[in-house]
């Protein structure tokens, strides 16, 4: 398996890209401490519009400081209330002040209307539910959500030591999710992977998606004590996850002719298949000084 970067854009007035979500001629962007939700011309990477997903006073920096941000990490399109068709952006859930989440709701193909925000999500009771399945002293720190045919993957990003584990929750419960404080299913599925490492540190989930059968996910590697505080990034990792076997194959992501990326994925999104064997992804990164980037890369297989 290959991951070959072919092209860099800067994404000016988009701070601390933290995922996306390819739908139709859209690119759906969300970032960890921003209260909008961006959209791209999938094709050009042109902004077309935002969506603003809740008020605060805190922004007038371009940043929300880290110790309020709801650190949206994470977004997977999912049917709402009434089956609407939209988007789940779920927090970290590293702190209290992380353990939130919206619903957008997208409007129909062909439709004028602007994505709008239906709900806000207490995802406390959620979170409470995911922690205690991890070990002792991890802290939960959801980067990544997909969705296949049946269940809601979320992805664990473990930093300073512990699994990367990923958490299967029923699609068919989701229709809870929108009750206040729902606190999940009666079953979650958990599923631990060994990932790479660079210079002794592992990769951790950063972004997820779910195409045709396959669940594709990026990993980066950051020398970071704790799930809060910024470290030294290393490299990232795209990959394909295999849910039947609980393995994982991934591929350094590198520009064309061999040389590493240094910088840190934080989501993709599938574009289009090339050929059997090999399509393009959109990424997006994040500087962890507000800036970010999209990248488009192809994997082979």
């Amino acid at each position: 398996m290959t991951a070959t970067i072919l092209s860099e854009t800067s994404l000016p007035r988009l701070p601390s890209a933290s995922g996306v979500e390819i739908i139709g001629p859209t690119a759906y962007v969300v970032s960890d401490d921003a209260p909008f939700l961006y959209l791209l011309d999938a094709a050009t990477l042109a902004p077309t519009g935002q969506v603003q997903l809740f008020e605060t006073s805190e922004f007038g920096t371009g940043r929300i400081p880290k110790a309020s941000k709801p650190d949206l990490e994470s977004m997977a399109a999912i049917a709402g209330p009434g089956g609407a068709a939209g988007l789940l952006l779920c927090g970290s859930g590293a702190l209290p002040s992380r353990e939130v989440g919206y619903f957008v709701s997208l409007p129909a193909a062909g439709a004028s209307c602007a994505p709008r925000v239906l709900q806000r999500l207490d995802l406390a009771l959620l979170y409470a539910r995911l922690r205690a399945q991890l070990p002792p002293g991890t802290t939960l720190n959801i980067e990544a959500a997909a969705t296949s045919a049946t269940e809601l993957l979320l992805l664990q990003r473990p930093v300073g030591g512990g699994p990367a584990v990923l958490f299967a929750l029923p699609l068919e419960a989701l229709t809870h999710l929108f009750e206040p404080r729902w606190a999940g299913p009666g079953a979650v599925r958990m599923l631990t992977f060994e990932l790479p490492k660079l210079n002794g540190y592992a990769a951790g989930f950063s972004g997820a998606t779910f195409v045709e059968d396959r669940l594709f996910v990026s990993a980066s590697v950051e020398a970071a004590p704790d799930a809060v505080a910024d470290g030294a990034v290393l490299g990232s990792f795209v990959g394909v996850v295999e849910l039947a076997d609980q393995k994982a194959t991934f591929a350094r992501l590198a520009w064309a002719g061999g040389r590493a990326y240094l910088g840190k994925v934080e989501g993709l999104a599938v574009r289009r298949t090339l050929a059997p064997g090999r399509l393009e992804l959109l990424l997006v990164t994040d500087d962890d000084q507000g800036g970010s980037t999209a990248l488009v890369a192809e994997v082979q297989l």
